[in-house]
């Protein structure tokens, strides 16, 4: 299960291969693409020039004849993915200032794929604060039938593209609609419109299950709600306020989001912002390796637009208060026991962010509840299964549809 010898490079690389199963990569491209990087020694300027260059690539006309409305879908949809896995590790590349116009061509790619859809997604902008939200209504016809739907949650640093392979062919191929949406500290409205996450996302929710629930294609008492990666957190967050989630799917579970980071950065945190920002920018910074330095410039940078404005610089934020304690303010264990909708916790053999976390809140769920751990065994491992997208959505949905019935 090795493609590079750095874990997050591979946990990356092992992502983008997994998607291959929902048409969202090619075995033979991400392959390719992982031997000439490391032919070429890993770095983040290795790995973002192949996959940007792979991107490019795939937008262009392909060899042979011209291509017709299926290849130019897929080949988009592969981009899409390319291009966000360049995306992921640009901070740490030659040129961190592309980053906005990285994220650009990667959602290009994937409007150009939703356009070529067969129905091509419903597309809309969803009222929130002063900057609504961008969304994606996949249905599997045009008929107006009233069909349950699933709402899909993405995580602090994926794409639309993860969504698709997490959930949308699944539900569209057992007659649900699903709906894709970028939030606060996602996609267009952490990169270009340069909003961050809420610890409050019942407030992002609502109004998408206003806007579902006014369409007659939707069976408004059938709305479910699925977080992946750190949407774990946020949308067991958003059905313990919005009543009308009908099921609730946790990918993997997530009540306190700060501890996903290592011991040793969480204890910089103090209750004093000067002490805490001395602390950071005296006696940590001067120390931080460069590859240490981007990571934390990626894990950071969805909490803040200063330090995403500084990343894009090349800089190291200087203050790291503030956006520590917005991911301390994420957690939710103590609104957890006020949700009332089935819920599915999923938890997964060598969990490297949250372990333990799963657990945590299937225990402090008083709603009806599942639980079920992915394995080695299944090649399920590791956060969100990277390399079982489909064995994912197997359980998601034999689970969703034996919960809310025909």
């Amino acid at each position: 299960m090795t493609l590079f010898k750095d874990p997050a490079y591979n946990f990356n690389g092992l992502l983008a291969l997994g998607g291959s199963g929902a048409g969202a990569a090619e075995v033979g491209e991400v392959l390719t693409a992982v031997n000439a990087i490391n032919a070429a020694g890993l770095t983040a300027q290795s790995y973002v020039k192949t996959f940007r260059g792979l991107g490019d690539r795939l937008m262009a006309a392909p060899p042979g004849a011209p291509a017709d409305g299926q290849t130019r879908r897929f080949r988009a949809l592969r981009a899409a993915q390319y291009y966000g896995q360049a995306l992921f590790f640009v901070l740490g590349s030659d040129d961190p200032g592309s980053e906005e116009q990285l994220y650009k061509a990667g959602r290009a790619a994937w409007d150009t794929f939703c356009d070529l859809c067969e129905p091509a997604p419903v597309r809309a902008k969803v009222p929130y604060g002063s900057t609504p939200l961008p969304v994606w209504f996949f249905r599997p016809d045009t008929s107006g039938a009233p069909r349950p739907t699933v709402i899909l949650t993405n995580g602090s640093d994926g794409q639309n593209v993860d969504m698709w392979t997490y959930g949308v062919p699944a539900a569209l191929e057992r007659g649900w609609n699903a709906l894709v949406y970028d939030g606060p500290g996602q996609g267009q409205l952490l990169f270009v419109d340069r909003v961050v996450f809420t610890p409050t996302w019942e407030r992002v929710v609502t109004p998408l299950v206003d806007w579902l629930t006014a369409r007659s294609d939707v069976e408004s008492r059938k709305i479910a709600l699925t977080g992946l990666s750190m949407a774990g957190d946020l949308a067991p967050r958003a059905a313990a306020f919005e009543t009308r989630i009908a099921a609730l799917v946790a990918m993997p579970g997530c009540v306190e989001p700060w501890l996903g980071f290592p011991p040793e950065i969480r204890k910089i945190l103090t209750p004093d912002k000067q002490q805490t920002n001395d602390i950071w920018n005296k006696e940590v910074v001067p120390e931080l390796p460069p590859d240490a330095a981007d990571v934390m410039k990626k894990r950071f940078e969805p909490f803040s637009v200063p330090a995403m404005l500084e990343a894009r610089q090349g800089k190291l934020f200087t203050d790291f208060y503030t956006p520590a304690n917005l991911i301390k303010a994420l957690s939710i264990t103590d609104v957890v026991g006020r949700i009332k909708a089935p819920t599915l916790v999923l938890d997964y053999e060598g969990e490297q962010f949250y372990p333990g976390q799963p657990r945590r809140m299937y225990d402090a769920l008083t709603s009806p509840k599942d639980y079920l751990k992915l394995t080695a065994a299944q090649g399920a491992q590791l956060h969100c299964s990277p390399m079982a997208p489909q064995l994912h959505c197997e359980v998601v949905f034999d689970w969703l549809d034996q919960t809310l019935g025909p």
